[in-house]
C-alpha cells in the first residue's frame, strides 16, 4: 500500500476508557489493533474525568437490585436484555479487567470488613455499589489503561489523526457491483493527519468507534473540548441507525464561577451528605421529590433551575457542613480546584448549576457492539446500548463502556479470520480534496460555534417546547445547509471537520428532540 492507504485488523477510533479497552482485550488476545486518537494525548476525552466511581456489587446478590435501578432511573425506556446483561456481567468485568488485569487501586476498608471495598452510594442507587478511586476514578483507570496501551505489542497508537468519514462498500467502492450487495460493510475510516496535513485512507476489517460525548454542542457543559459526537455524526452519515439521542443528560451540579470555568461536581457528595440549598439557605430538593438530594439527575437539574428562575439567581450552592468526611481527602480533586477558584468546600457552600454531560443515545448497537452496518461496532457514550433508556444511573457509564468494550472484542477475536477482500479494498478511492477556497476563518468558526451552542442550550436544553424546537430545528438546517457547502469549497482541518461534525450532531439531537413528543427523563417537554 501507499504511504497514504493503511490497512489494520481492528481500527478503534477513540481513545478513551472505551477503545482503550477494546483494543487492550483485542490485542491480549493476539489481535493487532490500531488506535488513533484526535489529541496528541491519550487522556484528553472525558473519561479521565469522571470523578465518582464505576458501579460494581453490594453484594452477591445485587444483580436484581440494580437491574431495579438501572430502569427506575431510566424511566422503564431502557432495553431489558441491555439493562440485565450489565448487571449480571458487570462486576465479572470489573474484576478482570481492572482489578486483576489493570490493578487499578480502588479504595479499601480501613477496618476489617464483609467486602474488602470501600463502596459508596450516589443518587438513584438502593445500596452503597461504586467502587471509586477518591474523586478520580476515571483518572486511575486510564492511567492502567495508557500503560499498558503504549507497551503492547498488538497495539499502534497514532494521535493527531482526526477521522473524517468511514468507509462503507455502498458509499465508496468505485465498482457498483459492490453497492448491489444488501449488507453495507465497514472498511474503514479516512483520518485527517493533522501534522502533516493530508487525508490517510485507513482499512480495517472491523472498526470500533468509540469517540465520546456531545457536550460541547451545548453552551454549557462539564465535556472536554473534542466531545462534539464526531461518532454520532459519521455513523449516522454512513447509514448506522442512531436512536434516543433526544436523551441529553444534564449534571446538576458543574462547579459555576464568574470566569465561566465548569468542572463536575460529583453526585458522591450528594450520596455522602451533600444538600442543595438556595440563596435564602432552604433546602429545597425535599419540595420536588421524596428521595431529596438523591433523586435521579433529571429531576435534581429541572429543580436547581426552577430555583435559580423562582429566585433570579444564576447559581444555586451544595451545603457540605453535614458531610462527615475528611473532604481534603476525600475529594481531593474537587478541593484542589475549589481552592484554586476561592472556594475552600471545607468552610462553605459550592456554587453550582446544571450543564450538559452525557448522551443517553447514540450509535444503536446489540449486547456485542454491532451497529447495523456490517463490521462496524461502537461502544461507550457513542454508542446507544439501551442500558440508560431516559436517563443514565450515576456510574454507570464507566461500566457500560468497560462490558461494551469487552464484548465487542470477544465477537471480533472470533470473527477476525473474515478479513475485507483486497478486490474491496482496491475499488476504494483515496480522499479527494473538495476545494481550494482557503475561506476558514477562525472569526467564522467560532460565530458558527456560537450559534450552535446558544440554540442547543435555549431551545434544546434542559426544558423543551413545540415552539423552541421548531425554531431549534429551522437554525440548525440552515446551517447545516451552508456548512455541506463551506465543507465542500474549503481545504479540511481539523476544526472545520469539528464544526461539521458537531453541527450535524446538533441536528440529530434536535430532530429526536422533536419527533419525540413525549416528555420522559431527560427529554422534558414543558408542553
Amino acid at each position: 500500500m501507499s504511504d497514504n492507504r493503511h490497512y489494520t485488523t481492528v481500527l478503534v477510533i477513540g481513545s478513551g476508557i472505551a477503545g482503550c479497552t477494546a483494543a487492550l482485550r483485542l490485542a491480549d488476545e493476539g489481535v493487532h489493533c490500531t488506535l488513533i486518537t484526535s489529541s496528541s494525548a491519550l487522556d484528553q476525552g472525558n473519561s479521565p474525568l469522571a470523578q465518582g466511581g464505576i458501579v460494581f456489587k453490594a453484594d452477591d446478590n445485587d444483580s436484581q437490585s440494580l437491574e431495579n435501578d438501572i430502569l427506575t432511573a431510566g424511566h422503564h425506556y431502557n432495553s431489558f436484555k441491555a439493562v440485565h446483561t450489565i448487571a449480571a456481567e458487570g462486576p465479572n468485568a470489573v474484576e478482570e479487567i481492572l482489578v486483576k488485569r489493570l490493578g487499578i487501586p480502588f479504595a479499601r476498608q480501613k477496618a476489617p470488613s464483609e467486602c474488602e471495598w470501600d463502596l459508596t452510594r450516589e443518587g438513584g442507587h438502593e445500596a452503597p455499589r461504586i467502587l471509586h478511586c477518591a474523586d478520580y476514578t476515571g483518572r486511575a483507570i486510564m492511567d492502567g489503561l495508557i500503560r499498558e496501551i503504549t507497551v503492547h505489542p498488538n497495539i499502534t497508537v497514532m494521535k493527531n489523526r482526526t477521522a473524517i468519514d468511514l468507509l462503507t462498500s455502498h458509499h465508496h467502492a468505485d465498482n457498483p457491483q459492490f453497492q448491489y450487495e444488501l449488507e453495507n460493510e465497514c472498511l474503514g475510516a479516512y483520518i485527517f493527519n493533522e501534522e502533516e496535513e493530508r487525508v490517510e485512507t485507513m482499512f480495517a476489517d472491523y472498526t470500533i468507534v468509540a469517540t465520546g460525548g456531545i457536550g460541547q454542542i451545548y453552551l454549557h457543559t462539564t465535556n472536554p473540548q473534542g466531545s462534539i459526537g464526531s461518532g454520532v455524526a459519521m455513523g449516522f452519515r454512513a447509514g448506522a441507525t442512531v436512536h434516543n439521542m433526544e436523551f441529553v443528560q444534564f449534571h446538576p451540579t458543574a462547579f459555576h464561577h464568574h470566569s465561566g470555568q465548569k468542572f463536575l461536581i460529583t453526585e458522591a457528595m450528594r450520596g455522602e451528605g451533600a444538600k442543595l440549598m438556595n440563596s435564602k439557605g432552604e433546602y429545597f430538593m425535599p419540595n420536588y421529590d421524596k428521595r431529596a438530594d438523591l433523586a435521579p439527575r433529571d429531576i435534581v437539574a429541572r429543580a436547581i433551575v426552577d430555583e435559580m428562575l423562582k429566585n433570579e439567581d444564576d447559581c444555586v450552592y451544595l451545603d457540605t457542613s453535614e458531610m462527615k468526611h475528611d473532604l481534603a481527602n476525600r475529594f481531593p480533586t474537587i478541593f484542589k480546584r475549589c481552592l484554586e477558584l476561592g472556594i475552600d468546600i471545607r468552610k462553605e457552600p459550592v456554587p453550582v448549576v446544571p450543564a450538559a454531560h452525557y448522551s443517553c443515545g447514540g450509535i444503536l448497537v446489540n449486547e456485542h457492539g454491532r451497529t447495523t452496518i456490517a463490521r462496524l461496532y461502537a461502544t461507550g457514550e457513542c454508542s446507544c446500548t439501551g442500558v440508560h433508556g431516559a436517563n443514565r444511573l450515576a456510574s454507570t457509564s464507566l461500566l457500560e463502556a468497560l462490558v461494551w468494550a469487552d464484548n465487542a472484542a470477544k465477537h471480533i477475536k472470533e470473527r477476525a479470520h473474515l478479513t475485507v477482500s483486497q478486490e474491496l479494498r482496491d475499488v476504494v478511492p483515496d480522499w479527494t480534496p473538495l476545494g481550494e477556497d482557503h475561506n476558514d476563518d477562525p472569526a467564522l468558526i467560532a460565530q458558527d460555534w456560537s450559534r450552535i451552542r446558544n440554540t442547543m442550550w435555549n431551545y434544546v436544553g434542559i426544558t423543551r417546547t413545540s415552539q423552541r424546537l421548531a425554531r431549534a430545528h429551522e437554525d440548525m438546517r440552515d446551517l447545516s445547509k451552508h456548512l455541506h457547502n463551506f465543507y465542500k469549497s474549503t481545504p479540511l482541518s481539523k476544526r472545520l471537520i469539528d464544526l461539521f461534525h458537531g453541527c450535524l450532531t446538533a441536528y440529530i439531537v434536535t430532530m429526536a428532540a422533536k419527533r419525540n413528543t413525549k416528555s420522559i427523563g431527560c427529554h422534558y417537554r414543558a408542553d
